[in-house]
């Protein structure tokens, strides 16, 4: 007898729909030579293609950086992933390497670890690790100690072919407006000559550093880069510089360390070097020095009212444009004003040079800068022996770079109104409360008189 075999099937089982992983990339390459554009624009467009063809992903963007070390937290690209992945944007991200994503260990660690915990999975292509799977930290912190390692060991190589050449009174690079750095020899460039000549005439003649900046800007003169965006400080910054009289200094800046690169000016911490007459000049010497006198009479005309140098002057950096941030009060016409502290490029030429509009009001900035450093109150010559630097890389975060090669992240918040008040402040406005009532007071007494 035929056997028949029922054929069963549920008929209103609920639809499970296919979720699509959204999926991102970072990208890097750490020199700004052109091959490594190129580099970049091929990681990119792979990425590209990689995420379009898995049917269960659903493209995000590829982020990138150039021209930026791997050691370093403030990467633009770096950062702006880390904000969408925040946000709840992205399930996955992917990377070429570890190397690729951070030589840092302590950065590495810190952003898998709190990615991990947003659910979001790191996939490194040439290690095969996958940071959500069984043992894929373990691994990772044994990798990226390694290429910290090498960072290192690079970093030490480099300072030392850096030291011999300064000893031989070469220079490392070239990056002056108006001269060409070709075989070790300064050559001057006649193009961006004039440019250099206009501005030494501009000031000498009486103009501002703004108001320099502002003309170069309306005019359209390009920088060396192809820009417009002149700054006040690389104003001055030229106008100061001796090679266009001629004369070369060799390390005026160094690096801290090789973890956080983070460039700081020369006040003897290292040997200078300074040869006189190295290259044909620019400027004439005596034009020069009437420049730096002008600089030193004006200097003294504004300082004979307003102090000049604050605890934190020159520290702070904006990782958006690069540029220092400048102090001012908020407020102060008023009697609550209150000192705050500002990317200059934002605040002299909008968002559009530069989108860190954030101030950092000067209370938090002493309060974040005494509980790093372990104070009960501000020293500042505390504060420039232990602390190199200061970075903004984004709204409401702060990172210490210290010179023993460490660094420490802070985040910070702004206090509500009654927080932020002084007890000077607070005395005077419940004195002004008390006689607004008391006039109140008077007035309603007066009203209710019986007319004789």
């Amino acid at each position: 007898m035929h056997e028949r075999k029922a054929h069963i099937e549920c008929v209103n089982a609920p639809k499970v729909a296919l979720t699509k992983k959204r999926v991102c990339a970072y990208a890097r390459v750490s020199s700004d030579r052109d091959e490594a554009f190129h580099s970049l624009s091929s990681q990119i467009s792979y990425y590209q293609q990689m995420i379009a063809g898995h049917p269960d992903w659903e493209f995000v963007e590829v982020f990138s950086d150039r021209g930026i070390t791997g050691t370093k937290e403030t990467r633009p690209g770096f950062q702006a992933m880390l904000d969408a992945c925040r946000e709840g944007r992205v399930d996955i991200v992917l990377a070429k390497s570890i190397t690729r994503f951070a030589r840092n260990t302590v950065i590495l660690l810190e952003t898998v670890r709190e990615l991990k915990s947003l659910g979001i999975d790191i996939h490194f292509e040439e290690e095969h690790i996958e940071t959500l799977s069984a043992g894929g930290e373990l691994m990772i912190s044994l990798l990226a100690a390694r290429a910290q390692e090498e960072s290192r060991s690079a970093s030490e190589n480099q300072k030392w072919r850096i030291k011999r050449k300064y000893e031989k009174g070469e220079p490392i690079n070239g990056n002056a407006l108006g001269y060409r750095l070709v075989d070790g020899q300064f050559l001057i460039d006649e193009e961006e000559e004039q440019t250099v000549l206009r501005i030494f005439s501009m000031y000498l003649s009486g103009m501002g550093t703004t108001a320099i900046a502002k003309k170069l800007r309306e005019d359209g003169v390009k920088t060396r880069l192809g820009l417009t965006n002149w700054s006040i400080y690389g104003i001055q910054k030229l106008l100061k510089n001796e090679k266009y009289c001629g004369d070369l200094t060799l390390q005026k800046t160094y690096t801290v360390d090789y973890l956080s690169k983070k460039t700081v000016k020369n006040c003897g911490e290292r040997p200078m070097y300074s040869i006189q007459n190295d290259h044909d000049p620019i400027i004439d010497r005596n034009a020069f020095a009437r420049v730096q006198q002008e600089f030193a009479r004006r200097a003294a005309k504004v300082s004979r009212d307003t102090p000049k140098r604050y605890p934190f002057s020159g520290m702070i950096t904006c990782c958006r444009c690069g540029k220092h941030y400048g102090r001012k009060y908020n407020g102060s016409k008023s009697s609550y004003k209150k000192a705050t502290w500002y990317c200059i490029t934002s605040n002299t030429w909008g968002k559009e040079a530069c989108p860190s509009t954030q101030h950092i009001p000067e209370d938090i900035l002493i309060e974040k800068t005494c509980e790093v450093l372990g104070l009960d109150a501000l020293d500042e010559t505390v504060l420039r022996e232990r602390i190199a630097g200061i970075d903004v890389p984004r709204e409401n975060v702060l990172i210490y770079h210290f010179r023993d090669g460490t660094s420490r992240t802070v985040e910070w918040q702004y206090r509500s109104r009654r927080e932020s008040w002084t007890p000077e402040m607070k005395e005077k406005a419940r004195k002004k409360a008390k006689a607004y009532y008391e006039t109140k007071r008077k007035e309603q007494n007066d009203d209710t008189k019986t007319p004789d």
